[in-house]
């Protein structure tokens, strides 16, 4: 998954998550005034590299930015599942437009259609999920309803496609958040733009690192905290290291023993590999 987001002083960063770990594995840090649609297969061949050898990306879902003929093109040589947002231009209007109301199915609150769509230069033909729901807060909005478009060339029904791009929610966007305020990464230390991507490179890093402490020491009731919630549930618990009989002991509640003793062996454990 690849996702953008603004940071103050006209800066942005462009960071890929690893679904099944929610391990960063790639990031970029830009100038603002650059568009968001810039280099983005460049950055999705360098999420790939990344990863560890005779693993690779067997599934791809971004946001309207990655809409491109060249990403779609690279998805299907390389056999990628893909799933990205769609963009609502004069082509794409016009085919669902042509969308007879008897192709509308109810979901959710909305309702959902799809129909085969291509770009000039694409070399196949996708399917373009269409999301209908009507507008709610806009009092002199002219405009009765929006769409939201998915492109992709999964296989699986409207719905099940429509839930699995939703995911990114929680897989990306929720995993920046703790990125940026978690790891303080919402405000840069300087002016300089060099000197602030070796700030946000570091700030990746003690988030990758956290990750994976939480994923190879912890249960899996601990997975889905945010660090914040590791803070004052684990990472503040008042404890007192003494030294007795030659050795060194952390005294913590008599309820946490468990916790603590658990997080060792498995730390044992991890480092034995």
């Amino acid at each position: 998954m690849i996702q953008q987001t603004v940071l103050p002083f006209k800066l942005e960063m462009m960071v890929g998550h690893l679904a099944e770990n929610e391990l960063v594995a790639g990031d970029e840090f830009r100038e603002g005034n650059q568009s968001p649609s810039s280099r983005n297969l460049e950055f999705l061949k360098h999420c790939e590299s990344q990863l560890p050898r005779g693993k690779r990306i067997k599934a791809f879902r971004a946001d309207s930015a990655s809409y491109q003929a060249q990403i779609i093109n690279y998805c299907h040589k390389k056999n990628i599942y893909f799933a990205m947002g769609g963009d609502q231009d004069k082509a794409v209007l016009r085919q669902i437009n042509g969308i007879p109301q008897s192709a509308w199915r109810i979901d959710q609150n909305g309702f959902l259609s799809e129909f085969v769509h291509c770009m000039n230069k694409t070399q196949h033909s996708f399917r373009m999920i269409v999301i209908r729901r009507p507008v709610q807060g806009l009092l002199f909005d002219e405009k009765q309803e929006r769409y939201t478009l998915i492109a992709t060339n999964r296989t699986e029904g409207a719905e099940e496609v429509v839930q699995w791009y939703s995911k990114r929610g929680d897989s990306s966007e929720n995993r920046i958040k703790d990125l940026k305020i978690g790891f303080g990464m919402e405000r840069m230390p300087c002016g300089q733009f060099e000197a602030n991507a070796v700030f946000f490179r570091i700030g990746v890093l003690a988030y990758n690192l956290g990750r994976l402490f939480v994923l190879k020491t912890l249960s899996s009731s601990w997975h889905s905290h945010q660090v914040q919630t590791l803070r004052w549930k684990l990472y503040e618990t008042a404890g007192k290291v003494i030294f007795h009989g030659g050795a060194i002991w952390l005294k913590v509640r008599r309820s946490l023993q468990g916790l603590f003793a658990d997080i060792r062996g498995r730390t044992w454990q991890f480092s034995c590999r």
